[in-house]
């Protein structure tokens, strides 16, 4: 560009005045450019200019743009980090967060654009580190806001437990969900060897996960919870990104025929021992169905009145209880009846009793025994006891829907 010239009377060169301020603000735009990136923080997360180089042939200068806009403080967690870049192309982009995590991308064919596979974490502060060739490297910052109200759930079995083969993977949530697809996408529940492994909603705080038949004895069950920032329900996001992993033992199926008084049990397809019981009266009658022992005591306390019995019963010390069902069904030890009893008639509340001994400590009566032989997981099939088959959402006991019912309860098929 000429800049006018003017001549005094003198005959030196004078510069015009218009001329000056035209040449200086034809600049501006250029040095603006230059330095968006060094403006204030914000809290919102719209993309700004972070950097551009300065060249010397005359073309026009690389820009990089970072979405989230370098130095947001409360930036959204729920859309991903996008670079982009001006008059050039990208060769590398990181995004490395403070917690450790980092965020994978792809470029789009011109190599202008890269985005991130996943949205970037809640209350995480993020670096990103751009390379441009022939112009350097742009690095941005962002922190992204914490989440409002936050969910979690909690997992049965415990991690790095072992199993009967009748152990479902259920989990509890802490608020109700409301998007049950967003959550279950965001839950995998793998097995080696490989089986479908599918989810069932039981209302909005519980969602179970199973094969169409029982474990393989031996197998490897692996829960992938990536529910961080998962929007359950409206403004309320999970919080966990673990793996848990639990062992299935042996397999041992129990079946007590009520109307025999008997209960068989059966290891790795063998029959282990035969056991006399005795059951639900007619007024009480047991549940029937498939149920699976989800709480073991050595000792422990029942009262009548915790299952809508009144005062009926209050034994402080029932030997070897385990639980088959939420609302209160037990196969356990009793040193109260008569011996007689087992085997010979059915006079329990409902629950399944093995004669045993006071103190939980005779190793040579049933309760003993079955409860040594018994783990979590472990499946009790009740025949013959009068009564409807138990609700499946009554316990661990999902296994009385078909693999059709079953996969018809979840928010993914």
């Amino acid at each position: 560009m000429s800049v006018p010239q003017i001549s005094n009377r003198s005959g030196r060169t004078a510069w015009s005045r218009r001329g000056v301020l035209a040449a200086l603000g034809a600049a501006v735009p250029a040095a603006l450019t230059g330095c968006a990136g060094a403006a204030g923080a914000s809290e919102g997360s719209g993309g700004s200019p972070t950097a551009q180089a300065s060249g010397s042939t005359g073309a026009r200068t690389p820009t990089v743009t970072v979405t989230p806009a370098d130095g947001t403080r409360k930036a959204a967690f729920t859309s991903p980090v996008e670079v982009t870049v001006a008059d050039g192309t990208l060769s590398d982009v990181e995004v490395a967060g403070n917690d450790g995590s980092t965020l994978s991308g792809s470029f789009d064919d011109a190599r202008t654009r890269w985005t991130s596979d996943r949205n970037p974490y809640s209350g995480t502060k993020y670096t990103v580190t751009a390379k441009v060739p022939g112009a350097g490297t742009h690095r941005a910052g962002f922190v992204t806001r914490a989440p409002g109200e936050t969910f979690v759930g909690y997992f049965t079995p415990e991690a790095d437990s072992t199993c009967g083969v009748g152990m479902p993977v259920s989990l509890g949530f802490t608020h109700a969900v409301s998007d049950r697809a967003a959550v279950e996408r965001a839950i995998t529940v793998t097995a080696e060897p490989a089986v479908e492994v599918v989810g069932h909603w039981f209302g909005d705080t519980r969602l179970d996960f199973r094969p169409e038949e029982y474990w393989a004895a031996g197998t490897k069950v692996t829960l992938s919870l990536r529910l961080k920032d998962v929007e359950g329900a409206d403004g309320v996001y999970g919080t966990q990104s673990k793996d848990v992993t639990f062992t299935v033992g042996r397999r041992q199926v129990s079946t007590v025929d009520l109307a025999e008084k008997t209960m068989t049990v059966e290891r790795d397809g063998a029959t282990y021992a035969t056991y006399p019981v005795s059951g639900g009266d007619a007024e009480h009658t047991t549940w029937s169905g498939i149920m699976v022992i989800s709480e073991r005591f050595e000792q422990t306390r029942m009262q009548s009145s915790t299952v809508g019995l009144g005062d009926e019963y209050d034994i402080k010390d029932v030997p070897h209880a385990q639980r088959l069902t939420t609302s209160g069904t037990f196969v356990h030890g009793n040193y109260w009846a008569s011996p007689s009893v087992f085997g010979g008639s059915n006079t329990s509340h409902g629950c399944i009793g093995l004669r045993d001994a006071k103190g939980a400590a005779d190793r040579s009566v049933p309760g003993y025994e079955f409860y040594a032989s018994s783990m979590l997981g472990d499946v009790v099939v009740v025949r013959n006891s009068g009564e409807r088959t138990v609700d499946p959402a009554n316990g661990l006991n999902g296994w009385n829907l078909s693999w059709t019912e079953w996969k018809a309860g979840s928010a993914l098929r």
